[in-house]
């Protein structure tokens, strides 16, 4: 016997309301694009609940996929038997089992169907004992069990689940709109795309690319950043900007000290005309407040003053160690830590303001004619798509030559 179907419930989005069943159908059409490994493996609706039924299919292989779908709150595998004493018993065994180590139980049952003979009174000893006569060193306790194995007999079968995984959490992505995440290849922006997804925001990201100052490498490790994100919703554009006419001009004709908070601008401005151009309606980017120079309140507000859409800070109260565990968590660390610098990093000034004023960030700005080199940024801008799943069937082809 083995376990035929994971029982999915949800979180924040059961709190939906009337819009609660667009939630759901996002969320099933997720799940669906998320198993497309899994061809045998289907997703069934009931009230309140959410099924994958696994057909055959690897079920621990099936739940770590659904385990990086956001709006889901937590899984189970669960077992289908037919009401009968010899498979009820199997499947409980087989419940407990999958609670590796665990040393205590408890069994709780639930009868709706009144005409299944056997009392929830009667059930719970029968299947503990058979449970307590087939192990060894295992007790009950009924208080704090190490695993609550738990019982329903309905008037179609008899369902079997037992531990709690647990999901991503969140709500759906796609059911919240999208942002344009400004991904540079550093440790941040991927975590603040990472956890503005969670809120059920689809995302496209833009990357300022400046060659010969940053490396293909350097690009690539980007494109690897948004390959590993696109594993928590679907494919995701990388809109590549050639940056490097821009940022020579910048550091030959703008005071050093205010060298990085004209460029951050620049990128903004340039953000929020593509982003414009997509219908995107906000900017996602990995500040976190005090971190670095361009991250004051005051560079902030600098460098905010040229758009007026929406930019998104998940980061902002978080330490650099908050951060890191979260990078650590969704495989972007190791990416993120390759030594190939990106455009920021490469031009960093010596001293930069850590308290710029935009009346001299536009008194300088407007000594220069940055216009058309910011029209020609966009013009010469490339789309790259980046999708988990692709790039999986990709690898395993190259494998194969």
């Amino acid at each position: 016997m083995n376990f035929n179907h994971i029982l999915i419930r949800y979180g924040e989005m059961a709190l939906k309301g009337k819009n609660r069943h667009l939630f759901e159908q996002k969320l099933q059409s997720n799940l669906a694009s998320k198993l497309k490994p899994f061809p045998a493996a289907r997703i069934k609706k009931t009230r309140g609940r959410m099924y994958v039924l696994l057909n055959g299919e690897d079920p621990h292989d099936v739940m770590e996929h659904c385990q990086q779908v956001f709006g889901i709150h937590s899984l189970s595998f669960a077992v289908q038997v037919e009401k009968e004493e010899e498979q009820l018993k199997e499947a409980v065994m087989l419940a407990f089992n999958d609670a590796q180590n665990a040393k205590t139980f408890k069994i709780s049952s639930k009868r709706t169907d009144k005409e299944f003979p056997i009392k929830s009174s009667e059930l719970n000893p029968m299947l503990g004992g058979y449970i307590l006569r087939n192990t060894e060193g295992v007790t009950v306790d009924v208080h704090d069990p190490d695993v609550e194995i738990k019982v329903e007999v309905r008037h179609d079968a008899a369902y079997i689940t037992a531990q709690d995984y647990p999901g991503a959490g969140g709500l759906p992505v796609g059911t919240t709109g999208k942002s344009l995440l400004m991904l540079s290849g550093g440790i941040d922006s991927p975590v603040s795309g990472y956890l503005t997804m969670k809120r059920g925001v689809a995302i496209e990201a833009i990357h300022f690319h400046s060659p010969p100052y940053t490396s293909d490498r350097a690009k690539q490790k980007v494109l690897d950043l948004a390959n590993e994100l696109s594993k928590y919703g679907k494919k995701i554009n990388v809109h590549v900007v050639p940056f490097t006419a821009i940022q020579q001009k910048i550091q030959g004709e703008m005071p050093e000290g205010y060298s990085m908070t004209i460029m951050r601008r620049m990128m903004m401005r340039i953000s929020e005309k593509l982003a414009h151009k997509q219908d995107i309606l906000s900017i996602t980017t990995g500040e976190s407040l005090g971190q670095v120079a361009s991250q004051t309140m005051e560079s902030m507000n600098t460098i905010n003053e040229v758009t007026n859409y929406p930019i998104i800070r998940p980061l902002v109260s978080m330490d650099k160690l908050e951060i890191i565990d979260i990078a650590r968590k969704i495989g972007t660390y190791d990416i993120s830590i390759r030594p190939y610098e990106d455009c920021c990093t490469v031009f960093v000034p010596k001293a930069p303001k850590t308290k710029p004023t935009r009346k001299n960030a536009n008194y300088y700005e407007e000594k220069v004619d940055f216009n058309e080199d910011i029209e020609k940024a966009l013009e010469e801008t490339y789309v790259i798509q980046v999708n988990e799943a692709a790039n999986k069937k990709k690898d395993q082809f190259d494998d194969l030559l």
